[in-house]
């Protein structure tokens, strides 16, 4: 089955980096477009950044645009985020998403 299981999440200050990693199994990740979304605490889930199925085309939400590159190794079967600049509204528990389907997130939380 689908198994998707994120990583990299931590307590960062302002300003600060990190890269977000999702390791995948029980389908052809290669064949498939990946999102990355993202719950805040009280708030619904929101789409962060989108990619295709051989990594050639990325889309992201504006309120991460130009902070944020996802991308993905698709021998390796992982996809990535790299967060840069972050700030404090970017704080939230954070899901690779394949058709709907998430592991169990990973926090990110940005405070100083």
């Amino acid at each position: 089955q689908v198994q998707l299981v994120e990583s990299g999440g931590d307590l960062v200050q302002p300003g600060g980096s990190l890269r977000l990693s999702c390791t995948t199994s029980g389908f052809t990740f290669s064949k498939y477009y990946m999102n990355w979304v993202r719950q805040a605490p009280g708030k619904g889930l929101e789409w962060v950044a989108g990619i295709t199925s051989t990594g050639g085309f990325t889309a992201y939400a504006d309120s991460v645009e130009g902070r944020v590159t996802i991308s993905r190794d698709n021998a390796k079967n992982i996809l990535y985020l790299q967060m840069n600049g972050l700030k404090p509204e970017d704080t939230a528990m954070y899901y690779c998403d394949k058709d709907g389907v998430r592991g169990q997130g990973t926090q990110v939380t940005v405070s100083s």
